[in-house]
């Protein structure tokens, strides 16, 4: 395994635990401002928005120089939004620390999933990539609960210290491992954006919007939800996102697996599970055993649709990928922010902490109309297709043959 694999590795677990560990956090972090808990929730929505735009805007830019030095710049990015998030004299500050160090994420994955692939030989790719987003997925196992503990012990500003700490680290693996690559070709635009023209990859995104909103409607709000419902301690919420963390893992493990396989029945079951499952959370919330069970179905039905929805968004925007992939990271975030600002809405309507679990449930089912229209207006170009192609030899002339007596 090359070494800048691990370098790269590093990175996605700083960013991994950097979006999610404020969940863990919004109690400390809304106390300490004194703004309310759905107010905090904006940190959850800020950071989404700015993957939302900074993806593609990144992606785009990152055609202007080398890949490693777009990794470094990014890295960089995430260094700064991180200090500045730790050391925010008043809550606007630290949204804009949040903003800042979003900026990275996406195209952070996308630039170094090329840069990943580049470093093996073909067959290995694969591998590769799965190898740098290793880093994303223990990061909600390890790096997530660690960081909710830390804060909870001795400050949540230590936590983003740390994580700006894990930054530094990824830069200079960077800087040191990863191997000059010649800066690629600029995209073209209009070719990409011709992607967006297809009906099929913006249902597919919509699906990402909605199904994974469903997930962060729930997650977003998870501690005052275990600690006011549930009635767990505050320092029991680590090993909850412990749980969360090892059903992300776990269900994106079997989503990637079967994607290939059976894509739209995959995201049928999936959907159609996290909807029930997040309408469930409203009573197995009042139970400690069935809270935490619950909280890994979510994090596993949740991750099961992000290889399919990944996947099928490549596959309807073959000819022109780059970008429409990029977005895809960015509508993955959109609906993070679309369910957090849901969910604050709820509860500041009064209808307690479970509220939100009905907002996940209802974007969740949303999410599976789409996917079944989806299927059904696929099925009807393609029955089109063939009457086109059936008509086409039928309208042929028959050439007629002569013989010589």
């Amino acid at each position: 395994m090359p070494l800048a694999l691990l370098a790269l590795a590093i990175g996605a677990f700083g960013i991994g635990t950097t979006e999610f560990v404020i969940m863990g956090l919004l109690p400390e972090v809304a106390n300490d401002y004194q703004v309310s808990i759905p107010t905090a929730g904006f940190l959850v929505t800020g950071y989404a928005l700015g993957v939302v735009l900074g993806a593609p805007l990144m992606t785009v830019l990152g055609t202007k120089m080398s890949r490693k030095r777009m990794l470094m710049l990014l890295m960089g990015l995430f260094i700064v939004g991180n200090v500045l998030s730790a050391v925010a004299p008043v809550f606007g500050v630290m949204l804009a620390g949040r903003v800042v160090a979003s900026l990275a994420h996406g195209a952070f994955f996308g630039i170094g999933s090329v840069v990943a692939a580049d470093l093996v030989a073909p067959e290995k790719k694969a591998g590769a990539i799965a190898m740098m987003f290793t880093g994303l997925t223990v990061a909600n196992v390890v790096g997530v609960p660690l960081g909710t503990f830390i804060g909870q012990s001795i400050g949540w500003r230590a936590t983003f210290l740390i994580v700006a700490g894990l930054g530094v680290l990824g830069l200079a693996g960077v800087a040191k491992l990863v191997p000059e690559q010649p800066r690629p070709e600029g995209v073209r635009l209009r070719h990409e954006m011709a992607a967006f023209r297809n009906v099929q990859v913006l249902l597919a995104m919509a699906m990402t919007v909605l199904g994974f909103g469903g997930v962060f409607a729930a997650i977003t709000y998870i501690t005052p939800m275990m600690t006011e419902v549930a009635g767990f301690a505050d320092g029991s919420v680590t090993w909850l996102l412990v749980l969360f963390g090892l059903g992300m893992v776990g269900g994106n493990l079997i989503g990637g697996k079967f994607a290939d396989r059976a894509l739209m029945p995959l995201l049928y079951v999936s959907l159609g599970s996290l909807a029930m499952v997040l309408a469930l959370f409203t009573f197995t919330a009042q139970n400690k055993i069935a809270a935490a069970v619950t909280i890994a179905l979510v994090g596993g039905l949740g991750f099961a649709t992000v290889p399919p929805l990944q996947k099928r968004v490549l596959d309807q925007a073959s000819g022109a990928p780059t970008l429409a992939s990029a977005v895809n990271i960015g509508a993955f975030n959109l609906g993070n922010a679309l369910a957090a600002w849901l969910g604050g809405i709820v509860i500041a309507a009064g209808l307690g902490f479970t509220a939100p679990n009905w907002v996940g449930a209802l974007l969740a089912g949303s999410a599976l109309v789409l996917a079944v229209l989806s299927s059904a207006l696929e099925r009807r170009d393609g029955r089109r297709a063939s009457r086109v192609i059936a008509g086409s030899a039928a309208s042929e002339p028959v050439p007629i043959a002569t013989g010589r007596h």
